[in-house]
């Protein structure tokens, strides 16, 4: 007479057995990848950034693209260009990369532990600028909302090109710490800030850091090269010694820049049917890997898609 199989033990062995027929079982219904949904896009859907509000970077190690977004931060964006026409960040450094978070550049004699008489000039750039952490919402400006909750607002989306936020019971929106955002460093007041030393965020979104500093913009291309430098040693991710610092070739505006050397690159718009199905393609995505669709997505796991423009 045959031993009997201990209850539990012929349940985990029934499951064992089911476990590779699930497994093997196909998705009822493939969505499409994002390449397919890019294929498929129409021209009208992608969009060339203004030269005006687009920067271009150079380092040693290739160049970062950096828009600027001038109708949540009016002040700093103007500000910010005038640095550049003041070839303000030429010859400045990579000052900070902590890691998980940013990547900062900017004077390196600008900190508690610097020369201020080996201060760079701002030149006719202001020495301060009001914060600008949010602004009224404008129901001109295009707006994807996410379908989604979000911890840290009360609605989420994107608005030009950009991860935003909003609040319709104080009427107002602002930019979000997503991964390449563009941040104003500032001191512990307020309206500290100027542009004139700039962060980038490398690591899992910062978000509580919205609305207490001002984003002035996101990388566009080029985050390979920001988030790659070795991480600081000093306190916060400061480089203490001037060997460890990167520096910066140039930073010029593509409106200065003759047409032909103008970065010449396409970014979907954020109001466009295909984006909205790029988000709707990760909140549900089932193919033959992902078997169980999230069915939620949150604002800084959306990226942007951005492609070199045809001649």
């Amino acid at each position: 007479m045959s031993r009997p199989v201990p209850r539990l033990l012929g349940l985990s062995l029934l499951c064992a057995l089911a476990l590779p027929a699930l497994a093997d079982t196909p998705p009822a219904t493939k969505s499409a990848t994002p390449k397919e949904l890019l294929q498929q896009s129409k021209p009208a859907e992608w969009r060339k950034p203004d030269p005006n509000n687009l920067l271009e970077m150079r380092l040693p190690q290739g160049k970062v693209l950096i828009e600027l977004a001038p109708d949540f931060t009016p002040l700093h964006a103007d500000n910010i260009r005038t640095l550049v026409h003041e070839h303000y960040f030429d010859g400045l450094a990579i000052i900070r990369v902590q890691d998980n978070f940013v990547t900062q550049w900017g004077d390196p004699e600008d900190d508690d532990k610097g020369d201020k008489n080996k201060l760079r000039s701002l030149g006719k750039a202001k020495k301060t600028v009001p914060s600008e952490y949010t602004r009224p919402i404008d129901a001109k400006l295009p707006w994807t909302a996410l379908p989604d909750g979000d911890v840290y607002a009360p609605e989420v989306g994107f608005s030009e090109g950009f991860p935003a936020a909003r609040d319709k019971a104080s009427g107002q929106e602002w930019l979000t710490h997503c991964y390449g955002a563009v941040g104003v460093a500032r001191d512990v007041g307020p309206d500290t800030g100027s542009g004139s030393s700039l962060y980038a965020i490398i690591g899992q979104a910062p978000r509580g850091l919205d609305r207490n500093l001002a984003v002035a913009g996101r990388v566009i291309q080029g985050m390979e090269f920001l988030s790659a430098f070795p991480r600081g040693t000093g306190p916060l991710g400061f480089y203490e010694k001037p060997e460890q610092r990167t520096t910066i070739e140039s930073v010029k505006l593509a409106a200065d820049m003759p047409a032909k050397e103008r970065p010449n690159i396409e970014v979907l718009r954020t109001d466009s049917a295909t984006f909205a199905a790029l988000i709707e393609a990760k909140r549900n995505r089932r193919d033959d890997f992902y078997r169980n669709p999230a069915g939620k997505i949150d604002l800084c796991s959306i990226n942007i898609p951005v492609r070199e423009a045809k001649p």
